[in-house]
């Protein structure tokens, strides 16, 4: 009963439950809106923009030879050489310690060549991983400072401009990922678990025989969701600004409009799967298995197209994908609403299938 005497609707008493569910659960609040950031600054720190390492060079050899090679990558920009044996430099090597490994044996000796005429240059092995970056880069640079040392010249002459495009970093992709894993998980478990914890108190049979539609009851949960979704959006956003300079270089009422439908989508999914499991445990695992595929393949911390072609047209159909898509092509590339207008097909189909879903397989007890 309000103050005026007057009964509410049953929608709105149950959002106002769920709001204050959520306002009494310390830890709750804590995951919501702590734990993103808190996982924000560490992957940021450690992703941060810095001057690219020095390339780790063990050079293994006898004689003077190796002296030279020694002083030459010492004089070069980048590189580090070390002395080291055969044996520490392969392990070095396998370990990750070192990129490259020079090996150096003396000039061969031309027959035609007289007596005591100048040495040639020494004969150089390259050992390295082709199947690692670093590895190929090291003996791309290790190899241009060697020949210029012993007097090589470009053929042609090429200006060197550096540039540091916006959007570019690691950080500026990483925040969307990080926005669409928390209104996935803030979706999933604040609504999909709290309705299996209260199916298994039979708190949903008490609340059956109360006058209200169980499109009221699991629509309260969406409602209540929606207010905290401003403020976890708005969290993630206005850090990554501050902290990282990650600016929202398309719409703000973009980022609103597609949080707003991959929140629903996501909280349809989390009503099919707490419609029937009247166990906690089983609850759990429903969830998990919804939620880990998306966690590795919808590109939240890394890009999905790292996988194989044949299976990318499925991984653009998931939710947490489209979502991520549509988040970044508006905060990283200022596209408009409309330009991520399949990315919101996806999402809206997902909400709607999975609700109406629930609708029909939601049991009470």
């Amino acid at each position: 009963m309000s103050r005026s005497g007057s009964v509410r609707h049953p929608l709105v008493e149950l959002t106002l439950a769920r709001l204050r569910e959520f306002g009494r659960e310390r830890g709750a609040i804590f995951w919501t809106f702590g734990f993103p950031v808190l996982l924000a600054v560490g992957l940021g720190i450690a992703f941060r923009s810095k001057p690219p390492p020095q390339v780790r060079v063990a050079v293994v050899g006898q004689g003077p030879e190796i002296v030279s090679t020694m002083e030459r990558l010492h004089r070069a920009e980048g590189i580090k050489p070390l002395r080291l044996s055969a044996a520490e430099a392969t392990g070095a090597l396998r370990s990750g310690k070192v990129d490259i490994i020079v090996e150096v044996a003396p000039p061969r000796a031309a027959a035609s060549d007289p007596k005591g005429a100048e040495p040639g240059p020494p004969r150089l092995v390259y050992r390295f991983d082709t199947l690692q970056p670093e590895s190929r880069y090291a003996r791309l640079l290790v190899d241009d400072a060697l020949q210029r040392a012993l007097g090589r010249q470009d053929v042609m002459k090429a200006d060197h401009r550096p540039v540091s495009a916006r959007g570019s970093r690691y950080i500026d992709f990483l925040i969307p990922g990080l926005i669409g894993l928390n209104v996935m998980s803030s979706s999933m478990w604040g609504i999909g678990y709290a309705v299996v914890l209260a199916r298994r108190r039979r708190l949903l049979k008490r609340l059956a025989a109360t006058p209200m539609r169980r499109s009221h009851y699991l629509l309260s949960f969406m409602f209540s969701r929606i207010v905290f979704l401003a403020a976890e959006v708005a969290l993630l956003v206005a850090f990554g600004w501050l902290v990282f300079g990650v600016a929202v270089r398309g719409s703000l009422l973009a980022v609103t409009v597609i949080s707003l439908l991959g929140s629903l989508s996501f909280m349809g999914l989390a009503l099919l799967v707490a419609a029937r499991p009247d166990s906690t445990e089983v609850a759990s695992g429903w969830m998990n298995a919804a939620m880990l595929p998306m966690w590795l393949l919808s590109g939240s911390f890394f890009s999905y197209e790292r996988f194989p072609e044949s299976v990318q047209p499925f991984l653009k159909a998931l939710p947490l994908t489209a979502f991520n898509d549509a988040l970044r092509g508006v905060i990283n590339d200022g596209a408009s609403l409309w330009q991520t207008w399949p990315s919101l097909v996806v999402l809206a189909a997902w909400g709607v299938c999975c609700f109406g879903l629930a609708l029909k397989l939601f049991r009470w007890q």
